[in-house]
């Protein structure tokens, strides 16, 4: 059987878009199944590459100290040991010849001065919403790295429930055994997510991989920034442009930012394409779909900039009866 590639979505909805002769005409099982899911609203994966630090082998093992620490000790092995202890960062640093790689990396930059060391590592993170039984969220990223990378690339992981949603860290050495190494693209994303959401509904659990736009998302995926925000424990971009919008409002300065109108075409476009995707699931004889789409498309949101999204948590949280109650009733 063929097997799809990193660059070909399950679904380009995209593709849809097209007005007349030559848009797609034709839907697939799976096509129709994730078009299902994702009306249906099945929660979303999320797998994330966390920032930088994760060029030296300090860094490597401080990540590697933290996930053990926070999963109460352990953690699971590309071999499938698990593995504990004060010193686990420094035991697997060594057991996976980090420091080989970072001396090459160093030899390299020599010839080449002025750029910024490569990965040795890539700290990555696999999460679904709350409620999700946290055990299936671990075999399920046990399964995808045992398919995708076993005999390829040393890996640790330790899954984590300190949080409402549980999540999996797993650190993957960034060159391969056979010294080949991995660059993480947006495709590369995309392609993790669905076939982390696959292997999670192969255990029973609900889950999709759909991009943002295609469910009319343009505001922050962060829970609740602006709070944090005002409570100083965000970012400092979030913090910042907090303060800029609230300082704009109180002028009454409603500016239109560069970026809305390409956000308002996306959106268009992207309504136009579950527009003509209800059409081919009409003719195929699939009404009911049909109508879930159209209702769907009509309850996306509006195409917000992260000003306007921002603007309109502040006027809602200024409207709130604790807002207007003031801090000391």
């Amino acid at each position: 059987m063929a097997t799809r590639g990193i660059d070909e979505p399950i679904f380009d909805l995209g593709s849809y878009a097209r007005r007349g002769p030559g848009r797609r005409d034709h839907l697939m099982p799976a096509q129709i199944q994730q078009i299902a899911r994702t009306v249906g609203r099945t929660p979303e994966v999320m797998v994330k590459v966390l920032p930088r630090p994760a060029n030296t082998l300090g860094a490597a093992r401080r990540h590697l100290n933290y996930i053990g620490r926070q999963s109460k000790g352990d953690l699971e092995t590309d071999d499938g040991d698990t593995v504990r202890g004060a010193h686990v960062g420094k035991d697997l640093v060594e057991d996976w010849d980090l420091e080989l790689d970072a001396y090459r990396t160093r030899t390299n930059l020599v010839s080449r001065p002025g750029r910024q060391a490569p990965r040795l590592v890539h700290k990555l993170m696999f999460s679904m919403p709350p409620g999700t039984p946290p055990d299936k969220v671990l075999r399920a990223v046990q399964n995808f790295f045992r398919e995708e990378f076993a005999l390829k690339h040393r890996y640790a992981m330790a899954l984590h429930t300190d949080q409402d949603h549980p999540h999996v860290h797993v650190v993957l050495k960034a060159i391969s055994e056979q010294g080949e190494r991995l660059h993480i693209r947006k495709a590369t994303l995309r392609y993790w997510r669905e076939e982390f959401a696959r292997h999670l509904r192969a255990l029973g659990v609900p889950a999709n991989a759909t991009q943002r736009y295609m469910r009319g998302e343009t505001s922050p995926r962060k829970s609740d920034p602006i709070h944090r925000a005002t409570m100083g424990g965000y970012s400092t971009h979030i913090r910042e442009r907090t303060e800029a919008v609230a300082h704009d409002l109180s002028r009454g300065d409603q500016q239109v930012e560069p970026g809305k109108a390409k956000l308002v075409e996306t959106r268009d476009n992207t309504r136009r394409a579950w527009w003509n995707v209800s059409e081919i699931l009409v003719r195929d004889k699939q009404p009911d779909l049909a109508a879930q789409v159209r209702r769907f498309r009509e309850q996306m949101p509006p195409a917000l900039t992260e000003r306007e999204w921002i603007a309109g948590k502040l006027v809602e949280g200024s409207r709130s009866p604790r807002a207007r109650e003031g801090p000391n009733r």
